[in-house]
């Protein structure tokens, strides 16, 4: 419920409280567990502590208008020829109530110009979360915005203050790092035109004793796939306010006469339950309020470690036929089926199908993978191109480049400047091409493994615009494609997990998280990844195959299949090479997963126990009735002097009585949660897989 009264505006939600001023400059107030907002007038007062530091209220402000008087992070700043300081006016503000969602608005009117700014507040009570946002409306002379954020939000004073948040590289994304916040700024962001491998857009924060199982914790995410940033900002006074949105790095954007531009959305929530409740909680949201549509994971198999960009019909028709007979749903062929793309240095931007590969088109092979009671997908990169190929040899003029110098080549290819109307068109063209004659296609691998470099179109006057008009005409070209094809499902990948985050997310329904399919690396990984992302959003492989490196793959299919099917399973072995007894464990696997596929997907998860502190790392999944338990345990070496890892699973009703598959004993839910359950495991990459269903409650 949101109400405002005595100059205060109470968002009140299922489990917390965000409440905060009216007026021109609206100012936090709190935000955390329940309680009567309307109460809180007795905090709302000026503190001025010395004639030095005037006004200290801006401090935690709820958005932050440049004015010049803040010395904080602004959220807005928007210059004109005359000026470059605003004086935004409260006018007025709504309240409207659609399903479970609540929103208010904010607006404020610019007492120079005709710019107006709404801050929007989509309330989820349920979840305890809120949706933030600003769209800004020029109906006067020309402005040109030089930082545009998404919102601006403070935490309650604590003793200390820890941010939690996913750093990383290619093959090594999503590892957690924990950072003491000290007087002064601390920023995460990234400058590569996607969301990037470095961090992701994400935290949470906490006093710093919160764990899995208790402690207060703010959390947010920021649904953004283009240059973005958020930054902590601790003053003396112990303000701790959190900015985010898109980067102001070599940004700015121009707002004509009758305009306007919304910010991405940045996902703020609390929780008092410790950093499992913020996953469950966020996991939970995803799944009803981002993700495009509910279904069930398809397993999965994809060709590029068998055959690379070697590909050819009987070569696919062979690999469908062993991948059907381990139970594969979904066959998906990856590079090389197109234009002369024998290898990464030719044919990126040809988009169409490689005769010679393929004497019948795709027709053939998608008829034989239908006959074998498989769906088809295939990948692309529709937003990159190779020097060696007939698209560029046509419309050199269609990439980023500067006028004075040879654009940078990374994996031998340009980016394309999809925000040019005729590439944009290009791309909805082909797409709907290939979608539209191939119409048993159901599942599209969208990758993109370049960053963004030289992006300028040879206006220096607009340049800056082009890194937020790249992300947008994405997501045009991502709605559009959907609108036409709603059949098709979509993954997001970008040399592995450079674009995942709560923007492109409203339009994938999965995403490839990492390129390193080991199975041990693969743990850590998905650990970071769970923290902020649902399991339904996560495929992980099987595979045999590595990048240089033979050794990492020496683990037993045991460990690499429960390892794989804590996400979303698929298979990226060369099953070409395999002798039947091999497939028939690839089978039975594939099998099992079926059958507790949806207490994984759409479940609640558990972290047990983590890799971080413990040999033993463990991960339960709950299903939404509470009838199916599945828990996934690995040990990592063998020691003689080791006691035997124990689970103590999480999430059962105490007095519910529970059978644990392979033992005879029936044991309430208490018994389970309190004394645990002894794994059995004592050898180098060991793991369970251990099933426990509720008899009765």
């Amino acid at each position: 419920m949101i109400t405002y009264h005595n100059n205060l505006f109470v968002i009140e939600m299922k489990n917390s409280s965000y409440v905060f001023t009216g007026g021109d400059t609206p100012v936090s107030v709190y935000w955390g567990g329940k309680l009567h907002g309307d109460e809180l007038g007795y905090l709302v007062r000026k503190r001025e502590p010395s004639s030095f530091d005037p006004d200290l209220d801006r401090n935690r402000e709820e958005y932050g208008f440049w004015d010049s008087y803040s010395v904080l992070e602004s959220c807005l700043k928007v210059s004109y020829p005359s000026t470059r300081q605003l004086n935004m006016r409260f006018q007025d503000y709504t309240i409207q109530t659609e399903g479970d969602r609540e929103t208010l608005t904010l607006r404020f009117q610019n007492s120079d110009t005709p710019l107006t700014a709404e801050l929007i507040y989509e309330v989820y009570p349920a979840f305890d979360i809120i949706e933030r946002s600003m769209r800004l409306t020029n109906e006067g002379d020309t402005a040109v915005i030089e930082n545009l954020k998404s919102a601006a939000v403070s935490i309650p004073p604590q003793a200390n203050y820890r941010v939690r948040y996913l750093s990383g590289k290619w093959a090594g994304e999503s590892h957690i790092d924990d950072h003491e916040l000290t007087s002064g700024a601390f920023t995460i962001q990234s400058r590569t035109g996607n969301t990037g491998p470095h961090f992701n857009p994400a935290f949470a924060l906490d006093n710093g004793t919160a764990d899995e199982k208790s402690g207060n914790v703010w959390f947010g995410l920021l649904g953004y796939s283009g240059n973005w940033q958020i930054t902590f900002e601790r003053t003396t006074f112990q303000d701790v306010r959190i900015t985010g949105g898109i980067s102001s790095f070599d940004f700015s954007y121009t707002l004509r006469k009758g305009e306007s531009i919304r910010t991405p959305v940045m996902t703020v929530g609390f929780t008092a339950g410790g950093y499992g409740a913020m996953s469950r909680t966020l996991h939970a949201y995803e799944i009803r309020h981002i993700l495009p549509v509910r279904k069930t994971g398809r397993v999965l198999y994809n060709s590029w470690e068998a055959t690379s960009f070697a590909v050819c019909a009987d070569g696919q028709k062979e690999l469908a036929r062993r991948a059907a007979s381990i139970g594969v749903e979904l066959f998906v062929i990856d590079d090389g089926w197109f234009g002369q793309r024998h290898s990464d240095r030719a044919g990126l931007g040809d988009w169409y199908v490689n005769q010679e590969k393929f004497p019948n088109g795709l027709a053939g092979l998608i008829e034989y993978v239908r006959h074998l009671g498989m769906d088809f997908g295939i990948w692309v990169e529709p937003e990159s191109v190779n020097p060696d190929s007939d698209l560029y040899r046509r419309h050199p003029d269609w990439v980023y480049r500067f006028g004075n110098r040879e654009p940078m080549q990374a994996r031998n290819q340009y980016t394309l400047n999809i925000s040019k109307p005729e590439v944009k068109q290009f791309i909805l063209d082909f797409m709907t091409k290939l979608l539209g004659e191939n119409q048993d296609i159901t599942f599209v691998k969208w990758d993109m493994n370049k960053t963004l470099t030289d992006v300028s179109a040879g206006d220096t006057g607009k340049d800056k615009e082009l890194w937020y008009r790249h992300a947008e005409t994405l997501y045009e070209i991502w709605a559009e494609l959907r609108r036409r094809f709603p059949h098709v499902e979509f993954e997001t990948c970008s040399g592995g997990g450079s674009r995942v985050d709560l923007g492109i997310l409203r339009y994938a329904d999965q995403c490839w998280p990492s390129d390193n399919t080991d199975a041990y690396s693969r743990l850590s990984i998905q650990e970071g990844f769970s923290h902020f992302y649902a399991p339904r959003i996560m495929t992980a492989w099987v595979t045999d195959a590595s990048v240089g490196d033979d050794k990492k793959y020496e683990r037993p299919y045991s460990y690499r299949f429960h390892s794989a099917m804590m996400g979303m399973l698929g298979i990226g072995a060369d099953i070409s090479r395999f002798k039947e007894k091999d497939l028939e464990v690839f089978a039975d696997y594939i099998a099992q997963y079926k059958e507790m596929r949806q207490t994984v997907q759409y479940g609640r998860q558990y972290r047990l126990s983590s890799l971080r502190k413990s040999p033993l790392h463990a991960v339960e999944y709950v299903s939404e009735d509470g009838q199916d338990i599945v828990i996934f345990a690995f040990h990592q070496g063998f020691c003689y002097d080791a006691a035997e890892p124990r689970i103590y699973p999480d999430g059962l009703q105490p007095e519910a009585v529970y059978q644990v598959e392979g033992m005879e004993e029936r044991l309430h839910g208490s018994t389970l949660m309190n004394a645990g359950l002894e794994t059995g495991m004592c050898g180098d990459f060991d793991s369970r897989m251990i099933r426990i269903k509720r008899i009765h409650s």
